[in-house]
């Protein structure tokens, strides 16, 4: 396993680039997904995508620390989204910064396990909220396009 440089947002048009699905669940695969764990777990974070490591391809992986664990997923895809919540996010490819963003309160996510299994992934607050953050990865969307304005203070 390595540790692979977090590209950023200022420096690497990779981030505002469509992710590829992927075709074929290979070795090369399995070490990039084991490289992202331990890319996310070094960096402290709660989520990462692999645009953000330099690799167009539609994979996520997710720990929130909370009761479901690391997640890794493939070709993930929404088949759910209900409410709202707005939270503070930041993102690890946008070092220092935090802003507010409207995201689903609760999701269900469709994707492939790293088996290749059909899985299905249901959560709710911070959950929901790394699963929409990390999906708009793949499709080039950084969670500043999506930031409320903010107003000053009276």
């Amino acid at each position: 396993m390595a540790i692979r440089k977090i590209k950023h947002y200022q420096k690497d048009e990779i981030l505002r680039k469509m992710a590829k699905k992927v075709e074929k669940i290979d070795d090369r695969v399995q070490t990039l997904i084991d490289d992202m764990i331990d890319t996310m777990y070094h960096a402290e974070g709660v989520g990462l995508a692999a645009p953000q490591v330099g690799v167009l391809k539609r994979i996520v992986v997710v720990d929130t620390g909370e009761d479901e664990g690391l997640l890794a997923l493939i070709n993930p895809e929404f088949i759910e989204q209900s409410g709202e919540e707005t939270e503070y996010e930041g993102c690890l490819s946008i070092p220092d910064v935090r802003m507010k963003v409207n995201r689903p309160a609760h999701v269900v996510v469709k994707a492939l396990d790293r088996q290749g299994r059909e899985i299905e992934v249901r959560g709710s607050g911070l959950l929901a909220r790394a699963l929409c953050h990390e999906l708009d990865h793949l499709d080039g969307i950084l969670f500043i396009d999506k930031a409320l304005p903010e107003l000053p203070e009276e």
